[in-house]
């Protein structure tokens, strides 16, 4: 019964999310749309379980005296503060409070040097992707340069028709390589689907049978 439940539940929803697309009623429309209201307690739940999650992997980092476990004392004293700030502080969401502050001056600050970072890795892995070794190696590398010259003036001085070699190249290969990568995680995802409602893929339930 402990398996059985959450199975039968899974399955029930899913078939009718599934089924509701082709039955235009207001009562199964109506009961569409109140099961994605549910979503928000679903939503609250997961973020509390993230967040008991996270406290626990790092309460055991610094309980086992782990090499970083100074990552963690920054990681739970941080979550500690904003918690405080956006319970205790009356104006934690006005602009300009202390909620808004530490936000600005820090987590933005974060965000924007994580994303610098990763454009260098993106670069290492071009060049290393670039080589040409290969055809098709040597055609991402005809592309990518094509593309590249053809996004800044200096492409447009050199010869007058990279940007439209640029523009075909993003309109018509790279539209077809989109399309076919979109329609095999559409594939997937139905795959995945089917398994979770027939009960077949069971990792959600902690990985036991």
């Amino acid at each position: 019964m402990r398996r059985q439940l959450p199975l039968a539940l899974c399955f029930i929803a899913g078939t009718f999310m599934a089924v509701q697309y082709f039955i235009p009623h207001p009562v199964v429309q109506d009961s569409y749309e109140r099961l994605l209201s549910w979503l928000q307690t679903l939503l609250a739940f997961a973020f509390l379980l993230g967040t008991v999650s996270l406290i626990r992997m790092h309460y055991h980092k610094i309980k086992n005296r782990a090499e970083d476990r100074g990552f963690s004392w920054v990681t739970l004293i941080g979550l500690a503060a904003m918690i405080g700030l956006g319970f205790f502080h009356p104006e934690h969401n006005a602009p300009g409070g202390w909620f808004d502050l530490v936000f600005q001056n820090v987590q933005v600050p974060v965000e924007a040097t994580m994303f610098s970072l990763l454009a260098f890795y993106i670069a290492s892995a071009a060049f290393r992707a670039f080589r040409a070794r290969t055809l098709e190696a040597t055609l991402l590398l005809v592309a990518a340069c094509i593309v590249m010259l053809g996004r800044v003036p200096l492409g447009d001085l050199i010869y007058e028709g990279i940007p439209s070699a640029t523009q075909w190249i993003l309109n018509v290969p790279n539209v077809a390589a989109k399309r076919g990568i979109m329609i095999g995680v559409g594939l997937g995802m139905m795959a995945t689907a089917l398994k979770i409602v027939l009960g077949i893929e069971r990792a959600w339930m902690g990985g036991r049978d």
